[in-house]
């Protein structure tokens, strides 16, 4: 019975050991369709993120925002003048009549 669980023990020691010993296969030779297909899509999706992103950059250094904020404000106050003007000039034409 003692020769039988050194045995086993002996074998389970063994089979972990040479697990460890196992060498991966290369992936490139050996790609199905479907790995190529998608490897594929992979690197256009990084190419096209890459690029986004490099615009992304350019765009944050031009200082859009920043232009367009103060274009905005100046539409704004320059509206909200001739809304004023036309306001009053539809009060007067209407009220003064009576």
């Amino acid at each position: 019975m003692n020769k039988l669980l050194v045995i086993t023990v002996l074998v389970a020691l063994l089979a972990l050991s040479a697990e460890s010993f196992r060498v991966p296969r290369q992936t490139d030779e050996d790609q199905g369709t479907v790995a190529k297909v998608t490897g594929t899509f992979k690197t256009y999706y990084d190419s096209a993120v890459n690029t986004a992103s490099g615009y992304l950059e350019r765009i944050k250094g031009l200082k859009l925002e920043e232009k367009a904020k103060n274009f905005y404000d100046d539409s704004a106050t320059a509206v909200s003048t001739y809304a004023g003007i036309v306001q009053d000039q539809l009060v007067h034409m209407f009220y003064t009549q009576q």
